[in-house]
């Protein structure tokens, strides 16, 4: 029992951190499966961890979301900027295209090749800020950037980052682009793990709430220095780590490690 609190924090650790800093999630849970066998995996502990940080996202920016119909620059992030994700993501997963881009050599090239699209893109100068400057064009050619991170290994808020880099926002506010954007991903995330589970009966337990309790505090944390840090730092540490990680991927891939 206390083995299985051990790995709910560690997965809700691992959830909360690296679902909104701009390295690859994929790649922790690859090295996470390789050097670890966990015992307790499954689908509702999945949803319960997406569903941790969906909520740490709609408490953390509340006041937003609040007054979202109000402001139609942050809507049309929401509804535009998820549209190029939904649409190719349906028809990857339709023609299982999806699957074929799994492995461990393609996220330890795009691990390793993202990284160093976002320390390019971090030299931009920075003259745009979200309330002023993002407009619906904008606001699409940022989603076609984040439907990249379909692709394992890619980062989804390492991409939008990137991409709003590339537009001169602020590292701040392209950060609170990347949260932004991550609603509609979380929340179909869960929707399609839930649907997933219409066959089955979901026994909502302290194990479920401990996994949602402890999802929500890591990404709530996560969200709230990761924005203290911007205003401060360049994103070179960020850069530094992916390519460190790539670097171990290539080693277990290539079968050096």
């Amino acid at each position: 029992m206390i083995s299985y609190y051990i790995q709910i924090i560690f997965l809700a650790l691992v959830q909360g951190i690296f679902e909104f800093i701009p390295v690859s999630s994929s790649a922790h849970l690859f090295i996470i499966s390789y050097f670890n066998n966990f015992d307790h995996q499954s689908l509702e502990l999945d949803i319960s961890l997406h569903l941790g940080s969906l909520i740490a996202i709609l408490i953390y920016f509340r006041k937003d979301l609040i007054n979202i119909l109000n402001n139609k620059i942050k809507l049309n992030l929401i509804v535009y900027g998820s549209i190029p994700m939904v649409v190719i993501g349906l028809f990857l997963h339709h023609f299982e295209l999806i699957y074929q881009l799994r492995n461990l050599k393609v996220i330890a090239w795009t691990t390793l090749l993202f990284g160093i699209f976002l320390y390019l893109t971090d030299r931009n100068p920075i003259s745009n800020k979200i309330d002023k400057n993002l407009n619906l064009k904008k606001t699409i050619i940022i989603g076609l950037y984040q439907a990249l991170a379909l692709i394992p290994g890619v980062s989804r808020s390492g991409i939008v980052i990137s991409a709003c880099r590339l537009y001169n926002f602020n590292r701040v506010d392209a950060a609170k682009i990347s949260f932004l954007l991550s609603i509609p991903a979380l929340t179909g995330a869960s929707i399609l793990g839930l649907f997933n589970t219409l066959d089955r009966n979901i026994e909502f337990n302290i194990m479920i709430f401990s996994s949602i309790f402890f999802s929500f505090i890591f990404s709530y944390l996560t969200i709230k220095f990761l924005l203290i840090y911007l205003k401060k730092f360049s994103l070179n540490i960020f850069v530094y780590y992916r390519i460190f990680l790539a670097i171990i991927l290539f080693l277990i891939a290539y079968g050096q490690f």
